[in-house]
């Protein structure tokens, strides 16, 4: 498969082109609003192809698939015109900037024959695979999960501190803790959120949220710009709990655990080093090959963005939110 990639975005340029470059797939085009960038970006990765405009790209006939980096409040746009002109798309996370623009694009897509999947690498982590399976196989009675990611965002021109291109500390890092507590336990019965914009930069650098379920269980969620390095999970049950660090920026150089401890039995079981932005284009790749739906598709993305959205009404309003 050829790819072509959407803007010089640092996440593309650190992990996915390397990563595509991994696998027996091919990066043959790049574009950016910044020609000398992009030049320098086909220099170091051998990259035949710089257009100076997406469109441009796009437009490019060789091209099979596009890997969509740009700001969030970009995703949906670009995704739309990739599918106009017959490519599939790998966006990354966030998929959308809202419900609506989720639901929207949903639809907008089900009507072609593009494959749009949502590029949240984690998903793809084996340890995370297998902390899915604990939760649904092995422990018994849930009773709360604990997520947090955060780190010091230095810059003060970081486009992650824009909210006109819908930044923020919820939607760039507080997205993944929102998607493992899905994933773990549903979509909640009430959500009480809370945004702060610590550096009044008019978009949050720090969220809050309490999920709270039927069953009785309850997660705590949490994002931030402004605290050290910090990417976890707990998750705590009537027979056991485990919990993972490093969770979901996980370093593709060293092993990875989960440990904790189940029906009185210790729990400890360590992953080998894996390159999980190369499993997600492998599965990119494989469900193209397949006809087969994406773990990460916009299904699994809507569902996180009514979440999302439901933490934003509930900061506006000062209360829990149960319509969600």
């Amino acid at each position: 498969m050829k790819f072509g990639i959407l803007s010089t975005a640092n996440i593309g340029v650190k992990h996915v082109i390397p990563a595509i470059k991994r696998t027996n797939h091919e990066v043959t085009a790049i574009s950016s609003r910044n020609f000398s960038r992009a030049r320098q970006v086909a220099d170091k990765y051998d990259i035949e192809e710089v257009y100076e405009s997406y469109d441009s790209l796009l437009a490019d006939s060789d091209i099979d698939a596009v890997y969509n980096p740009l700001p969030n409040g970009l995703h949906a746009e670009w995704t739309k015109r990739a599918v106009d002109n017959g490519r599939h798309v790998l966006c990354e996370k966030p998929l959308t900037a809202d419900a609506d623009e989720a639901h929207d694009l949903r639809s907008y897509v089900g009507n072609t024959d593009s494959l749009v999947m949502e590029g949240l690498m984690y998903a793809y982590h084996p340890r995370t695979e297998r902390a899915l399976e604990l939760v649904n196989e092995d422990l018994s009675g849930v009773s709360s999960v604990t997520a947090r990611f955060s780190f010091h965002l230095d810059r003060t021109d970081d486009i992650r501190l824009d909210g006109d291109l819908a930044g923020g500390s919820l939607m760039d890092i507080g997205y993944y803790p929102v998607d493992l507590v899905r994933s773990m336990l549903g979509t909640p019965q009430s959500i009480y959120g809370t945004l702060v914009d610590a550096r009044d930069c008019g978009t949050d650098t720090n969220m809050k949220a309490i999920f709270e379920y039927d069953s009785g269980a309850t997660a705590q969620l949490s994002s931030s710009f402004e605290s050290p390095l910090t990417q976890f999970y707990r998750v705590e049950a009537e027979n056991g709990w485990f919990e993972v660090k490093d969770a979901f920026d996980t370093p593709e150089d060293v092993g990875a655990t989960i440990r904790g401890e189940i029906d009185g039995e210790s729990l400890a079981e360590t992953f080998d080093p894996v390159g999980q932005y190369e499993k997600e284009v492998l599965h990119f790749a494989r469900c193209l090959d397949e006809d087969t739906t994406p773990r990460t598709d916009m299904t699994r993305a809507t569902r996180n963005m009514e979440l999302v959205d439901a933490i934003r009404r509930s900061d506006i309003r000062g209360e829990p939110i149960s319509e969600i």
